[in-house]
């Protein structure tokens, strides 16, 4: 039992309020990226384990958000589900706003869900994933959508760049979501990403941005100076995803970018 979670970026970002919950209302679109962990689950001789391998994860297993969902739905069925060993090899780097946990959390209650044929509707999944994160529905879906409020609530978007190539450009710099947040004042969304599909690409960079992007390159800012280099190298459009680090640049299919990064930096490049 095999899934490979994906990354996403998001095509702007508007935090419009702060919310009595203290989370923040947002809106945003999120894109599928396909760079990917990889998840694997099989029967524990013993009692279940996690096992991790790749790029080193901060924190205990146990807060690991594969680890809750499997605790989730172990709780909810604990007749269908046995004791797993579950093995999270991690590629998409961490606090770089590309939603790697939140993906490895969803699609662990997916793998779940399908392998051990549970019956979950989507839209319950969805809601399951919520508990996880705020970022953890998208990736039920795993396809573009306009969100809002925490990013649970989505509606389609008919948009398609696979005839763009995708660089992402991932700095060694760590932005913690919360303080972010709390380096944000909520105002209005200047643009309504709900008609992001109607405007051309070419016309991303003069009307959609991303609200972490000013105060963070203000701290950070060698982000900033990527971004410019993108753009200097030939992308259509270029942006910070989430609240980063990570930097990407859309590039027509098949452009050489010839952009030389900081060795600190990391680059991959999806055609």
């Amino acid at each position: 039992m095999v899934r490979f979670p994906n990354c996403k970026i998001n095509l702007g970002l508007y935090i419009t309020n702060r919310r009595a919950d203290g989370y923040h209302d947002l809106e945003t679109v999120f894109y599928p990226v396909p760079f990917r962990d990889a998840l694997e689950v099989v029967p524990a001789k013993g009692k279940a384990s996690l096992q991790l391998s790749g790029r080193t994860v901060a924190g205990d297993s146990s807060n690991n958000l594969v680890w809750k969902a499997y605790e989730m739905l172990k709780k909810k069925f604990p007749e269908h589900l046995p004791e797993l060993d579950i093995y999270l090899h991690k590629a998409i780097p961490m606090g770089a706003g590309l939603g790697g946990g939140s993906a490895d959390g969803a699609f662990m209650l997916q793998l779940l869900n399908d392998h051990f044929k549970l019956g979950i509707h989507t839209a319950q999944l969805a809601d399951m994933a919520l508990q996880l994160g705020s970022d953890c529905p998208f990736f039920i879906y795993n396809s573009p959508q306009f969100a809002k409020g925490r990013g649970e609530q989505m509606t389609p978007v008919d948009l398609d760049l696979s005839g763009f190539s995708i660089l992402l450009i991932c700095p060694s710099v760590h932005i913690s979501t919360g303080k972010a947040f709390q380096m944000i004042t909520p105002k209005p969304a200047p643009f309504d990403l709900k008609e992001l599909d109607k405007l051309h690409v070419l016309e991303w960079k003069d009307n959609i941005t991303n609200d972490f992007e000013a105060p963070i390159f203000q701290q950070h800012p060698g982000l900033a100076a990527i971004k410019q280099q993108l753009y200097t190298g030939g992308a259509v459009y270029a942006s910070m995803s989430g609240s980063g680090s990570t930097i990407f640049g859309l590039f027509p299919k098949g452009r050489k970018t010839g952009i030389e990064t900081p060795l600190e930096y990391e680059s991959f490049y999806m055609e």
